[in-house]
């Protein structure tokens, strides 16, 4: 059948081309971690809630952590006051049980708990890393050179020479069947905290800031 003369053709409406979807690059979030500090519940949350960014995490001696932040190669960490630098942002999160390690047949562990006065007479080592500058009234001084690290200083124990004072996420780090640990009421305590540069305060930064705080996802600042 023909077409009547003059009959107009349909034309089809122009399609709008579809608008470009913009994601953001990849990126990484660097946290950086002092010996006994347990991020786990942190790191669960942010990879539920930052999916798109990596965390990842470096460790970091005590030592190590204020120029790990000065010079930018963490974003934040957590790490073990006293940390003074009026450029940087600290977050006190909580402080850690005194402990001290010993041989497990020292007579020391007879206790549940002890007291400085107790380690008198005791050969306490201090280590290289040491965070508690703990004063033992009494202590019996090390005739050999300190260890460099806790963990030499508890070879050392295990092998039935000394005590060494350390918060408890250290003493549980270096948890072994041939020492213990016993909380002691009166020694200094180590405060973890967050830091991070001021200069530095990115959302990323101000996204772990609010899991660390216990915000939720959409509660504001």
């Amino acid at each position: 059948m023909k077409k009547a003369a003059g009959a107009r053709k349909t034309v089809a409406p122009k399609k709008k081309p579809p608008v470009p979807v913009t994601q953001e690059p990849p990126r990484t979030f660097t946290l950086g971690l002092v010996p006994g500090t347990t991020p786990g519940k942190w790191i669960s949350a942010w990879r539920e809630r930052m999916p798109r960014v990596e965390l990842a995490l470096l460790p970091l001696a005590v030592a190590d952590q204020h120029d790990a932040l000065r010079e930018r190669r963490v974003d934040a960490a957590l790490v073990r006051l006293p940390l003074d630098d009026d450029d940087l942002h600290i977050v006190r999160l909580y402080d850690e049980v005194p402990v001290v390690i010993v041989s497990a047949d020292s007579h020391l562990t007879a206790a549940d708990e002890l007291e400085l006065a107790d380690l008198a007479g005791e050969i306490v080592i201090v280590p290289g890393d040491d965070v508690l500058s703990a004063s033992v009234p009494g202590a019996v001084a090390p005739a050999f050179a300190p260890p460099a690290a806790t963990a030499e200083a508890v070879e050392t124990i295990a092998a039935g020479i000394g005590v060494v004072l350390v918060p408890m996420s250290l003493a549980r780090l270096h948890a072994r069947k041939d020492v213990a640990a016993r909380p002691v009421r009166d020694a200094p305590v180590s405060t973890v905290a967050l830091a991070w540069p001021r200069e530095a305060t990115t959302a990323d930064v101000d996204a772990f800031v609010g899991i660390v705080r216990g915000r939720t996802a959409n509660s504001s600042r």
